[in-house]
């Protein structure tokens, strides 16, 4: 399956639309998994939900002709890196209508908050403006706290997407985390 996958991902990179279709199609299922987990961890069961997440993540990427992805690990991070965006603008949506209010925050799945959950929308954005400084110097690094923090990829499993140790991810997993924390100036919302 994963070299069909390739194949697809590198077809859909010279803008067969077919191809896209396909692939949005065969990775759908595992792309509403990458949803959930993201509004999980965002916090952010608002009004949004998981196929409204994952749709729109495909339109977002569906309309940018100029992304091109080398592998299903790049189109997943991207995949997840637009969830976590589409999540964060729906957050300062809601903020913006909400200001002078702490925003109340239940998960669809009515589990409560964890530690691993962003519990305000300004915490989301303070992290996707962190992210963001870091993709300037450290791309990779925002590639993987996008794929195990906001998708649920376990190491094992990026290890494997990447060709890597599992010791090369937990490694960089923990510069991530230093400098996100650093970032964040000493919040005190654990990066998990």
């Amino acid at each position: 399956m994963e070299p069909e996958i390739d194949t697809l991902i590198r077809r859909a990179d010279q803008a067969d639309p077919a191809a896209a279709d396909e692939l949005f199609a065969l990775l759908y299922h595992e792309l509403h998994r990458l949803a959930e987990i993201n509004l999980r961890r965002a916090g952010s069961a608002y009004t949004l939900g998981t196929t409204t997440l994952l749709h729109e993540a495909y339109l977002n990427i569906a309309g940018r002709p100029d992304v091109a992805f080398a592998d299903r690990s790049r189109f997943l991070a991207y995949a997840s890196r637009a969830m976590r965006g589409l999540t964060i603008d729906y957050a300062r949506r809601r903020q913006a209508t909400k200001r002078g209010r702490v925003l109340e925050i239940t998960l669809a799945d009515e589990v409560g908050p964890t530690d691993e959950t962003l519990r305000t929308g300004e915490e989301l954005e303070r992290l996707g403006d962190a992210l963001n400084q870091l993709a300037e110097f450290e791309p990779s690094l925002v590639e993987l706290v996008d794929l195990h923090f906001f998708s649920g990829f376990s190491f094992t499993e990026i290890a494997t997407l990447r060709g890597v140790s599992d010791r090369t991810v937990q490694r960089d997993w923990r510069k991530a985390r230093l400098l996100l924390q650093d970032a964040l100036l000493g919040d005190d919302t654990p990066v998990s």
